[in-house]
């Protein structure tokens, strides 16, 4: 029944994710995305407010109360120029959904058809989360901030994930992905002449000095067992080759899966810019800024979802896969209620769907859009019977 549904709205679901890829938009500034989904939940009937600016919450009623299960889907999309060549390219020039969030959007206004058109045969409630700026790792937040979890028993989130063939889900128990925060060094130094480096404090030698040291945290500070990353992307520093800079700015992530290792990192991260810089005779400053927390599984909606996937895929459906140091948004839920994100492989290099996420040739196998449809519908009614 669920599947034979599913199967009849595959054409619109497809049509709809081509639209929203079509049709990119950036975090916060989801607003034709916003409007699209709001027209289509009307033409269904179903009640919704607004929240967090661009995000929605729709609500579907069964028949009588009982368990409120929650469903999401983020909305938004990068600044990556697309790099396809689909009937579907991207018309917002510079724009494009490089991560599935279109997917993600057309899966679950598909499940709210199927669950809507079911309403009359279960016991519950079923909530329907459109959620803005994922990509900033700010839209969860406020979602919660105005109180989308209010009432809310669990949580399923789904991420379309090239890194599995498509047909293929993991939903496994424990941290799945990775905190992500973000810390600024400032080093001052005394500038110079180049030809004259002792009468200079170098924040060159000390930037480097910095940069080759901090990875001992890793190797030395962490067990091993407990993955970790630090890494700085952005390095700023001089001007003309034969300068020595008075300053230089510095600017990183660290990510690792262990809340208690994530609180440690910042004093750990400090200790060494100031120690470094104090021992080339230059000052160091760090500023950190709060990211995602790493994202947690449930053990108990771990196995709803196995159960769901069993149920219209058979054992072949689920995939052992290993946590990503990525991050997600979705971690701020699963801090507050039970829930899972599962990830839905979209994986197929015969169709060109293999490239990483991010990445302006990114694309999705469509095969996969009835299959993540399909698990947020089980998911939702085994969760709530």
């Amino acid at each position: 029944m669920i599947s034979q549904l599913v199967k009849e709205y595959e054409s619109y679901i497809v049509s709809l994710r081509r639209h929203f890829h079509m049709y990119p938009e950036l975090s916060w500034s989801e607003f034709e995305t916003s409007k699209r989904i709001k027209a289509e939940l009307d033409e269904m009937g179903i009640p919704y407010r607004s929240l967090a600016g661009t995000g929605i919450l729709a609500t579907i009623e069964g028949k009588q109360p009982g368990k409120t299960v929650a469903l999401r889907a983020d909305i938004d999309a990068l600044n990556v120029k697309e790099e396809n060549q689909l009937e579907y390219n991207s018309k917002n020039e510079g724009f494009m959904h490089a991560c599935g969030h279109d997917g993600h959007t057309a899966m679950l206004l598909g499940a709210a058809k199927v669950l809507n058109a079911l309403k009359g045969e279960f016991s519950g409630t079923v909530k329907l989360f459109f959620q803005p700026a994922e990509e900033q790792a700010a839209g969860a937040r406020k979602m919660i901030e105005e109180g989308a979890l209010e009432e809310i028993d669990g949580i399923m989130g789904i991420h379309l994930w090239s890194g599995l063939p498509t047909g293929k889900i993991s939903c496994e128990a424990g941290p799945r992905m990775a905190s992500g925060d973000y810390v600024i060094v400032d080093i001052e130094g005394k500038g110079g002449h180049g030809s004259l480096p002792h009468q200079t404090v170098d924040t060159v030698l000390v930037t480097a000095a910095f940069l080759l040291n901090i990875q001992s945290i890793i190797s030395r500070e962490i067990s091993p067992l407990d993955p970790a990353v630090i890494t700085f992307g952005e390095v700023k520093t001089g001007t003309r080759f034969n300068v020595i800079p008075e300053k230089a700015h510095l600017e990183g992530t660290f990510r690792c899966f262990d809340p208690k290792i994530r609180a440690q990192l910042p004093k750990i991260i400090e200790r060494y810019a100031n120690y470094i810089a104090e021992s080339y005779r230059a000052s160091g400053k760090c500023t950190f800024h709060e990211g995602m927390p790493p994202t947690i599984n449930d053990s108990g909606c771990s196995e709803i979802a196995k159960q769901s996937v069993l149920d219209f895929l058979g054992e072949e459906g689920l995939a052992l896969f290993e946590k990503t140091t990525g991050s997600e948004d979705m971690a701020y839920y699963l801090e507050k209620v039970p829930g899972i994100i599962a990830f839905v492989g979209t994986q197929n290099p015969g169709k060109g769907s293999d490239f990483p996420h991010h990445h302006p040739k990114f694309n999705i196998d469509e095969d996969s859009l009835i299959i993540g449809t399909e698990l947020y519908v089980r998911f939702a009614l085994n969760f709530i019977k």
